[in-house]
């Protein structure tokens, strides 16, 4: 079958995933592979700019990996690495730099977030993020980069920066790649408040177990309004809710919509069916997890094959490169 293009996407390692995760970006890196030829990086430099410490970084990008696979990536297909392992990278991300300017840097919403989760740590590594992450895409010849919307202004930024590379050195030697827009639902914690994030203990892991995702589901704010059993609920402002119209029959979905809005089910059953049914949803991806984390060295393989494969892309792209530079 003959492929539409290169999509290159790349994730910070945060260790094991969370339905956050699977329903912002991995159910779609699967979903991609059919149609296109997928470069998926954990970014580990990227997460150098905000740790204090790296003692789990490894355990972290062999967790992430470990999901990434568990959810059906498939590694015969597409390639799946460690930023760190293709250090051409970093020599991309320099020449780059070259023609970026300050001030272009600092009014980019990330980096403005980045200051305000991080006011005591804003280091140079935080201001060049977008550039690393140029990089990133733009040395596998990447055609496609999938992002949210919300994500559109930081996909700019990379054309802008090909642009003004191509300018500078006078010939056509990076490729402006395109936005893909995807579908990213906000998915809110089990506080019903913020995004669903492992630094706010607000989230549910892929791979716990289903008594834990139960636990956890139970733990969920519903409709702040429906303080009794008797009181009639709105499922439209219930987070518990979202989730059933994701991961739950539509039989069950439609019988939720009405019998909340009429007291005819409470908000402790409609979370028990819910954690049924995320568990019914996640039961073949744990038995995948569980059965590749007998063999901890494929998932390394798989890495390190990975590295092999985007080493080669890169260093082709890096030839065009350095002679577009005029480096000897």
């Amino acid at each position: 079958m003959t492929k539409k293009g290169r999509v290159f996407s790349g994730a910070r390692p945060t260790g094991r995933q969370h339905l956050g995760n699977y329903l912002g970006a991995m159910r779609n890196y699967v979903a991609l592979q059919d149609d296109y030829d997928c470069i998926y990086c954990v970014v580990d430099v990227h997460a150098l700019t905000t740790l204090e410490t790296t003692l789990e970084l490894k355990q972290n990008t062999y967790d992430m990996a470990l999901d990434w696979l568990a959810v059906g990536i498939r590694p015969e297909e597409s390639v799946v690495f460690v930023q760190s392992h293709v250090p051409q990278v970093m020599e991309l991300h320099t020449y780059l730099s070259m023609v970026t300017p300050l001030g272009k840097l600092t009014d980019l919403p990330t980096f403005k977030d980045k200051v305000r989760e991080n006011p005591n740590n804003i280091n140079y590594g935080l201001v060049g993020y977008p550039v690393l992450m140029a990089a990133d895409i733009l040395l596998y010849g990447t055609d496609f980069v999938p992002v949210g919307i919300d994500q559109a202004p930081h996909l700019e930024f990379t054309r802008e920066v090909v642009r003004s590379f191509n300018y500078r050195y006078g010939k056509p030697v990076l490729k402006e790649p395109q936005m893909k827009a995807t579908s990213v639902p906000k998915v809110l914690g089990i506080d019903g408040v913020q995004k669903m994030s492992k630094s706010l203990n607000n989230h549910i892991e892929l791979a716990a177990t289903p008594e834990e995702t139960t636990q956890r589901v139970m733990q969920m704010v519903t409709d702040p309004a429906r303080v009794r059993r008797s009181d009639p609920g709105n499922p439209d402002v219930c987070n518990v809710f979202s989730l059933h119209k994701i991961f739950s029959p539509q039989a069950d979905v439609d019988m939720v919509n009405v019998e909340c809005r009429r007291a005819g089910i409470g908000c402790v059953d409609c979370k028990k069916l819910l954690a049924k049914n995320l568990n019914a949803h996640l039961e073949s991806f744990r038995a995948r997890r569980t059965d590749l984390d007998k063999n901890p060295a494929y998932i390394w393989d798989v890495l390190d094959d990975g590295a092999r494969r985007a080493n080669v892309l890169a260093e082709g792209t890096m030839v065009n490169v350095r002679s577009a530079i005029g480096l000897p």
